[in-house]
């Protein structure tokens, strides 16, 4: 589990109702060894399909979402209403991602899509102790 914590991108697979499984490449930062976070716009395909249900992996990727390493099952949940945990969130995305994240939401508020953001918290499931 310390390659995909370590890792620039991780591959979050979500499942369609039909049970088609998508995955995307996203940024994500670390709050511990099996929880972690991430944002997207609240209307993308990840996040509907996040509020069907909460099946999910992950796996560490390259930026067009290649996989890079092993499969971990997961469960995400949308943050709703928990400005701790989203401020969080945020926090640690910042220090991963430095001037990338500021960049970001730079552009976010310029272009106005900063307040259509969702933040999902991915765990891990526990596996063999782990």
């Amino acid at each position: 589990m310390e390659s995909l914590k370590n890792a620039r991108y991780t591959s979050l697979s979500t499942w369609r109702r039909n049970g088609n499984e998508v995955s995307t490449p996203v940024w994500f930062a670390a709050a511990s060894d099996t929880t972690f976070f991430c944002f997207s716009a609240a209307d993308a395909g990840k996040v509907k399909r996040l509020r069907n249900s909460p099946r999910a992996r992950v796996a560490s990727c390259d930026a067009r979402g290649g996989k890079l390493g092993e499969w971990h099952d997961a469960k995400a949940y949308l943050v709703t209403d928990d400005s701790d945990q989203t401020g969080q969130a945020y926090a640690l995305l910042k220090q991963k991602y430095g001037i990338q994240m500021s960049i970001t939401n730079l552009m976010s508020r310029l272009s106005g899509r900063i307040n259509n953001r969702a933040v999902i918290r991915i765990e891990l499931e526990k596996v063999n102790g782990i």
